[in-house]
Parts: C-alpha cells; sequence; structure tokens
C-alpha cells in the first residue's frame, strides 16, 4: 500500500512537517489538436477519452468500485461529467466521463487565479484604463469596474472570485500584457498541471469556438489553486466590500463603496439552498453553452472533498449546485469503503523538484503574507465545527489541516480552507 493511501483515511497532526515521497505518474494520452466546439456540444461523450490519472477515467459513463458497506451512487445525477476526489491524496472515489471536453463557463477562472495570482501583489493598485475592458463577450458578468478608477489587486480578485466579474478578469490580464499573453500562460500551466484536456481562449471562461476542458482538468486546477493561501482566502469570502465610483461634492472628493456577495451558492446561500455544511469553495459558473458548472471543496471530520459537476441536464433552479451536494453527500460516507478508480495527477514539475508553474506554497510574490501560525480549533465531539476548519485570515492563524508533498523535501500542504464565520 503507498504512502498517501496510508494516510488517505486519517488526519495528520497539525504540527507535522512530514515529507511524504509520492509518486503520481500515469499514462497520459494527449490530443494534439484542439478540440471541436461539436464535439463539445456533443451529447454524446465520445468513446475514447484521456487516461490521465487512469485507464478507468477514459472510458464513457460511470466509474466507481464500491467496497463493503459502501453507499450507492445518488440515482439523480443528471450531470454530463462529474468528479468526487480526496482533495489530501489526490484519489478518485467516482466519476462520470471524467475526460469529457466542455465548455467550461466561469469555471475556468480556477485556472486564471491559479496561472496569475502569484504575479502580482495584493496592494499593488491599478488605474483603470478604457483598454483594459476591451473584448469583453456581451452579457459578461460584471463586478462593476469603472474606468479610470483605481483599484488594488486585492480588489480585482475579490470581483473575479465573488461576483465572477469579467471586467476584474479583463484588468488584472490587462496588468499581465494583455489577453493574449495571459491566454498562453494559462494554457502553459495547465499543460505544466497535466490539464491536457484544456484549451484555452478567453481568460474569463466567456463562451468561445473550441474553449473547452473537463471534470477532470477543472479538479487540478481547484486542488492547485488552493495550494495557495490568497486563492483560498477569496474563493471562501460570502461577501465584502467593493469601491464605488469617486464623486466631488463642494470640492470634497469621496468614493463610494458597495456590497458583493458570492455567487456560489453552497457557500452564500439562496432561497432555495442552504449553505453546505464544510464547504470552502471554489468556483461556479453558467454560459450558454456550458451550462452550470461548479467545482466545490469541503472539508467534514477531518476529510478534504473536491467534487466538479458539469452542465446538469435536469434544468431546474440551482440545480447544479443540488447534484454537487449529494455528490459530496455520497463521498463523505464512501470515503475509505470504495477503491480509486484513479488519481489527480502531479504536475510536470514534481518530478524535478522544481516548482510546478507556481503552484507551491503561497509564500510568492503575491501572497501579501506569509504562511501564519500552526495552531488548533477547537472542535466539539472530536469532528468537524459543521462549518469547516477556522481560518483567521486577518491575523494570518492557520490550521494546517494535513500535510502532502509530490517529491521528497518538496512540502506541499493542503491548509484550512475556511473562516470562522456566521452563516448567511
Amino acid at each position: 500500500m503507498s504512502v498517501l493511501k496510508k494516510i488517505a483515511g486519517r488526519r495528520l497532526p497539525i504540527t507535522s512537517a512530514a515529507v511524504l515521497s509520492l509518486s503520481l505518474a500515469a499514462p497520459a494520452t494527449a490530443f494534439a489538436a484542439p478540440p471541436s466546439p461539436t464535439v463539445a456540444a456533443s451529447a454524446k461523450p465520445p468513446a475514447v477519452m484521456s487516461t490521465v490519472g487512469g485507464e478507468l477515467l477514459g472510458r464513457p459513463g460511470t466509474q466507481v468500485n464500491l467496497g463493503g458497506g459502501a453507499p450507492v451512487l445518488p440515482k439523480d445525477l443528471t450531470a454530463r461529467s462529474w468528479i468526487v476526489a480526496d482533495a489530501e491524496s489526490g484519489d478518485i472515489l467516482a466519476a462520470h466521463n471524467a475526460h469529457w471536453r466542455l465548455p467550461p463557463a466561469s469555471t475556468l477562472k480556477m485556472l486564471f487565479a491559479d496561472t496569475v495570482l502569484p504575479k502580482f501583489p495584493r496592494s499593488e493598485t491599478h488605474k483603470v484604463l478604457p483598454s483594459d475592458l476591451a473584448g469583453m463577450g456581451a452579457g459578461s458578468s460584471l463586478v462593476g469596474i469603472k474606468e479610470g478608477e483605481s483599484y488594488t489587486v486585492h480588489d480585482l480578485w475579490l470581483g473575479v472570485f465573488l461576483r465572477s466579474g469579467n471586467d476584474a478578469v479583463h484588468v488584472l490580464s490587462a496588468m499581465n500584457h494583455g489577453v493574449g499573453q495571459t491566454v498562453r500562460d494559462m494554457q502553459a500551466h495547465a499543460e505544466e498541471l497535466q490539464a491536457l484536456d484544456t484549451h484555452v481562449v478567453s481568460p474569463d471562461g466567456y463562451d468561445e469556438p473550441g474553449q473547452v476542458s473537463s471534470a477532470y482538468d477543472l479538479t487540478l486546477f481547484a486542488r492547485s489553486g488552493l495550494q495557495k493561501k490568497d486563492f483560498r482566502e477569496y474563493c471562501s469570502t460570502v461577501r465584502t466590500s467593493f469601491p464605488g465610483e469617486t464623486t466631488k461634492k463642494k470640492g470634497k472628493t469621496t468614493r463610494g463603496s458597495f456590497e458583493i456577495q458570492n455567487t456560489n451558492r453552497l457557500l452564500a446561500g439562496d432561497f432555495d439552498v442552504t449553505p453546505y455544511r464544510g464547504i470552502a469553495g471554489v468556483k461556479n459558473g453558467n454560459t450558454t453553452n456550458a451550462g452550470a458548472t461548479f467545482t466545490g471543496v469541503a472539508e467534514r471530520n477531518g476529510r478534504v472533498l473536491l467534487v466538479t459537476v458539469m452542465n446538469p441536464e435536469k434544468k431546474e433552479h440551482n440545480e447544479v449546485y443540488r447534484e454537487t451536494a449529494r455528490l459530496f453527500d455520497w463521498g463523505f460516507g464512501a470515503a475509505g469503503k470504495v477503491r480509486p478508480v484513479g488519481e489527480l495527477v502531479a504536475p510536470k514539475g514534481a518530478g524535478t523538484g522544481g516548482q510546478a508553474g507556481g503552484t507551491g506554497t503561497s509564500e510568492g510574490k503575491g501572497t501579501g503574507g506569509g504562511t501564519g501560525k500552526a495552531v488548533a480549533a477547537p472542535v466539539k465531539g472530536g469532528g468537524s465545527s459543521g462549518i469547516g476548519v477556522a481560518l483567521a485570515v486577518s491575523g494570518g492563524v492557520l490550521l494546517l489541516l494535513a500535510a502532502g508533498v509530490f517529491l521528497v523535501n518538496r512540502r506541499w500542504p493542503l491548509p484550512d480552507l475556511v473562516r470562522r464565520r456566521t452563516r448567511p
């Protein structure tokens, strides 16, 4: 039994600095040509798909190996593609058309953030030019950025994660030498992560011919992004104040603000959806071609799961969140009772000891603070508090939930994922 499988079912000590040797090499069936939009729009998955992460993942349909006492999968799942994975070990507990290349919508912003977030300090300020907002698709989701106003990088990332603002994405892309350069950077980073189903055309996930990803790749993006402290902070924020317009009245200049709330309904809730117990992000999306897409991460009783759901055929309000919640429930009940059908592979750079495109620890240029201090969170009854593990972002206090690495002498922790807060 591999070292990772030995630790998959238990929580590591929070003060542990254990370094584990891991080999996640898997046959990588790459597709040289960018996928066509007609293939992505097909109602049926292709008969042959990538086998990155395991041979079973290349097969169409549902893949699961139930052991004794394992619950059966929910019967009312209608998504074209989904995946349930252990965020710490990388084991895939079950999957359905995991490598089907489909339009990703704004879940592609996870790759955008994982690629660009380390490049700019959160305190850096940028004054928005008209050219920064050029080229956004009609009907784009917006946070409300105004030309001529200045915003911190911190403001812009909150706009990306909470409101899925394409305007914030385009401003950050302009800071990164333009949309074209950002797309190239994202594509290179996807390849570094071995997310070979992904073809990037726009940095914001807006529907474009040939722009596709897969449930497998989106899960890789989430897992990589969650290694970064700032990424975890932004994706777990429920609501915040965002800078408004500057006005002058009677010679006095003032700048207003307005509240923005996270559009992730499992995090913020809705009239017909209750926030999921232990949820900690990550990103949702919805476009005409993609339908509803979502990748979420949740912690319960010391276990952290990632679930990605793409395009439920059932078009009821918030259906993508309902199906995600059912898969989370199943995953927490099935963990330790199923044989993995595959794994989330390591980045290419993990095999050489180098940083994998900035996906390592979160102490780089764009983090705006160190790693904080590891402390224990008070938990009653020996399990989860029911709202996830504590994260005091403002004080820099971190609870190290587990430690996992892809290489000897290279620690890649997955620390706590949510701040202790009052649910809406």
